[in-house]
């Protein structure tokens, strides 16, 4: 076994990330979370108890497992702080959070910054879920943010001031509602008090846990296509949930990263606006949606619906370096009469097997399908591979001949352990 193991998602999201980082988490000794903030959500059951994760990694769930969120995550500490409280509710050791010092805040100047752009862009909206995620990461970059250690810092103050000094400017401008300096900087002193236990410098931390042999999982938040670089810009978020994104979001090396697991289901699906070749916006769409339970664990929104996207698929391995595949909801394609894979897509008269981020050209593609059957039987028992349907097996072969990689793990229900995970290690009891 490698020292680190990555889980990712290869589209847009809500691939069920949560179920196999779940799996994977019971051997590792660190769970890490490094990208993205609190826009991102999965969720996870365990003994009947439902738990959504926003912020902390859900390793934390299994006992000893130290979690971390890395310098890479925008951090809204009042979120943060529910979400702690909510553990410790159902009875759940939160002493092993740790939170790098090099996370930047979110601020209420953030979301309300998020609204006001949102509802300006008109008809061009991208679909941002106004948590303030993006107006953060744009503080970071114009050097303005402030981070967690500046909590702990007497210039903490003044840093915050000229912050809402120059929001409220902007806001002024376009006459919207200015904020408060002295409600936030009350609300953030109490937050700080709260959360400086779980503070540290998180890069040594981990460099000391991998001296040591220990194992980590990194936490992949959203997906491959809404990363800002490589996915179809600018309906994307505002960090790199790519590999990249692991490496300069906690200071880990890529020496030290083994296995990337790239996450998919067995269809796909996107929330908010862009283009996506494979949508069906119609009663195929409706039913997928309905079969998979296709709602956004942070924002509830409906999402949209279609058929596995190889093309975008092998794109995903490309950039991310993808050595296994886990594919979720097996038995909810297994539902449908007929399954179909994109393997190109036809624009200006010709076929392509290239994905693209180019808005235009998306828009300006149309799937070329292959057709498999459906109509699995309940597949929710089967553990083994070769016990699947011959309709089954017929289409998990071909998405592994077409990406060049195998499916390590295949979601057969939606429960925690409906699940065949042959050629992975063992799960603890």
């Amino acid at each position: 076994m490698s020292k680190v193991d990555v889980v990712l998602g290869s589209f847009y999201g809500d691939e069920g990330k949560g179920k196999i980082i779940d799996y994977l988490g019971t051997k590792a000794d660190v769970a890490l979370r490094a990208t993205g903030g609190n826009n991102a959500g999965h969720s996870i059951e365990v003994d009947n108890e439902k738990y959504v994760f926003h912020l902390i990694p859900s390793g934390i769930l299994n006992k000893g497992t130290l979690a971390i969120i890395g310098n890479g995550v925008v951090i809204d500490p009042k979120v943060l702080i529910e979400e702690i409280e909510n553990l410790k509710s159902k009875g759940k050791d939160v002493s092993n959070l740790r939170i790098s010092t090099k996370a930047h805040i979110i601020f209420p100047y953030h979301i309300e910054m998020d609204k006001m752009l949102e509802e300006n862009r008109g008809s061009k909206k991208i679909g941002t879920t106004a948590r303030g995620i993006g107006p953060c990461y744009c503080d970071k970059y114009e050097r303005c943010g402030i981070r967690i250690e500046d909590l702990y810092s007497k210039k903490f103050k003044e840093l915050l001031k000229t912050n809402v000094s120059n929001k409220n400017k902007i806001f002024k401008i376009y006459n919207y509602k200015p904020v408060s300096f002295e409600d936030i900087y009350k609300e953030y002193l109490e937050y700080a008090a709260y959360l400086k236990e779980y503070v540290c410098d998180t890069t040594i931390l981990i460099h000391d846990l991998l001296k040591q042999d220990k194992k980590i999982i990194c936490e992949g938040a959203q997906a491959t296509l809404l990363d800002i670089d490589f996915g179809s810009y600018p309906y994307v978020t505002s960090s790199n949930p790519t590999i990249g994104g692991i490496i300069t979001g906690s200071g880990i090396n890529a020496h030290d990263i083994g296995e990337v697991y790239g996450v998919m289901k067995a269809y796909s699906s996107r929330v908010g606006a862009g283009p996506y070749v494979t949508e069906e916006d119609n009663s195929v769409g409706d039913l997928i949606r309905e079969l998979g339970h296709e709602y956004g664990a942070t924002t509830k929104r409906p999402r949209r619906c279609g058929y596995l996207d190889l093309v975008a698929l092998k794109y995903a391995v490309l950039v991310n370096g993808i050595t296994a595949l886990c594919m979720n909801h097996l038995d909810t394609v297994g539902k449908l009469d007929k399954i179909k894979l994109c393997t190109a897509y036809k624009r200006d008269g010709r076929e392509i097997q290239e994905f693209t981020t180019n808005e235009e050209e998306l828009l300006n593609s149309t799937p070329v399908y292959e057709e498999f059957e459906g109509n699995f039987n309940d597949i929710s028992n089967i553990r083994k591979r070769e016990d699947l349907p011959k309709n089954a097996l017929k289409y998990i072969e071909r998405i592994e001949e077409y990406v060049g990689i195998p499916i390590k793990f295949i979601g057969v229900g939606a429960g925690r352990d409906e699940m065949i995970c042959e050629g992975l290690y063992e799960k603890n009891n």
